[in-house]
């Protein structure tokens, strides 16, 4: 296989996986949208609802994926730890400006009767671009400890382990597994305690609600996307993709890799059936305890099953949508979906919640809300078609900033 398909073949998954989150996001807000009062008490809208708690853990998991291959692509360039905290901790800053944008615009789209705390909402791009700050830095210090990361030397940085350079460059990438894993499991220990007995209510409310949620409404909101729990999903991300990053070169696309994916999903069913055994346990750890929205055990749940989606999406793209020599079998809407999901995302909002809602809000039936979605789905993959086939040179970070977490890792192969 060419090493241009090679890499492609191994990263659709990547894009498959965020074209699962745009379908599930579009269900989710369709139906809550669109959905008159008693189609909102039904069975059918419950589970919708449920499914809507997979698209930003989807996000900010292969956010973390992503950002782990982009700073093991720059390590491999022998650059600086410093030099690499810089540049990734800089595309999170550009990614939280245009969070902080996507507000701006959404108040001007919804003037007249948007409040004005609606400008400092913490939203899931804020998120997204706060946690890829957070990792930069997390990445430097773990790379400064282990003295590696930057050029090649007979011996790493004062205090750092005395070791040769393949033995370093492999202590390095453990190192920075193990504090990602260990961030993201201290990140939903204490999200109980940061939502009720140990609130920060010393900070102004648009700092405490990045923390969890408040916004200005005196109680963290379950609908926002705070440092707390969601930010450990991408640090979950993060430790998966440095371990996705384990696997030799020469060896990737074969049976060494195909044992790391599914030795992932493995421990994804591992991690459901532990968490559920916590959640069962008569005993609870804390005194407030709320499982679908700050329960470890849930998080835990979320992450297992977000690892076992990661297999199956690696399995569909590598057997299922590929032919034997390596080129993409035919068209893959949720591929196209994924390579332009921030674009999407920017877009559908405003036919759903937006004044150009192709539906009136709170009014109609299951049946029509379903066809409404129809719609917009299509109408979506047609918007990322024009984006990624017939402008693919089109450079404007306002029309893909997420596009860097997609195309850098591309040339990590």
């Amino acid at each position: 296989m060419p090493a241009a398909d090679a890499a492609k073949s191994r990263l659709a998954y990547i894009d498959w996986m965020r074209g699962l989150a745009c379908v599930l996001m579009f269900q989710t807000h369709c139906y809550d949208s669109w959905l008159s009062g008693a189609a909102r008490r039904s069975t059918f809208f419950m589970y919708s609802q449920l499914g809507g708690t997979f698209p930003a853990p989807l996000f900010l998991f292969l956010a973390g994926i992503s950002f782990a291959l982009v700073t093991e692509k720059l390590r491999q360039k022998n650059l600086p730890a410093g030099q690499i905290a810089r540049t990734t901790i800089r595309r999170g800053a550009e990614i939280f400006a245009f969070g902080l944008l996507f507000r701006l615009l959404e108040y001007v789209v919804s003037w007249g009767w948007a409040p004005k705390s609606d400008l400092l909402r913490v939203d899931v791009l804020n998120t997204i671009g706060l946690s890829m700050m957070l990792m930069g830095v997390l990445c430097w210090i773990v790379l400064l400890t282990c003295g590696v990361g930057g050029p090649a030397r007979e011996k790493p940085r004062p205090g750092a382990p005395f070791l040769a350079r393949p033995w370093r460059e492999k202590w390095g990438r453990s190192a920075l597994t193990l504090a990602a894993s260990f961030t993201a499991l201290l990140i939903s220990l204490l999200t109980p305690l940061l939502w009720t007995t140990w609130r920060l209510r010393w900070l102004p409310w648009p700092l405490e609600s990045y923390v969890n949620g408040v916004h200005n409404l005196g109680t963290p909101q379950a609908g926002l996307f705070p440092v707390f729990p969601w930010t450990g999903f991408a640090f979950a991300g993060l430790a998966v993709g440095f371990i996705l990053q384990s696997v030799p070169k020469e060896k990737t696309s074969g049976p060494r890799e195909a044992r790391v994916f599914f030795s992932l999903g493995a421990a994804g069913l591992v991690l459901v059936a532990l968490a559920r055994w916590l959640d069962a346990q008569p005993r609870q750890l804390y005194p407030v305890y709320d499982y679908w929205h700050t329960s470890p055990s849930f998080f835990l749940i979320r992450v297992g099953m977000l690892m076992m989606i990661l297999t199956a999406s690696y399995a569909w793209c590598r057997w299922g949508l590929s032919r034997r020599d390596g080129a993409r079998r035919g068209f893959s809407p949720l591929i196209q979906l994924g390579q332009a999901s921030l674009l999407v995302y920017w877009v559908h909002i405003e036919f759903v919640y937006g004044r150009v809602s192709i539906l009136p809000k709170h009014a109609v039936g299951i049946g029509t809300a379903s066809l409404g979605l129809l719609v917009i789905t299509l109408a979506m993959l047609a918007l990322a078609y024009v984006r990624t086939r017939i402008f693919p040179r089109m450079k404007g970070r306002g029309a893909e900033v997420l596009g860097w977490l997609r195309r850098r890792p591309a040339t990590a192969g």
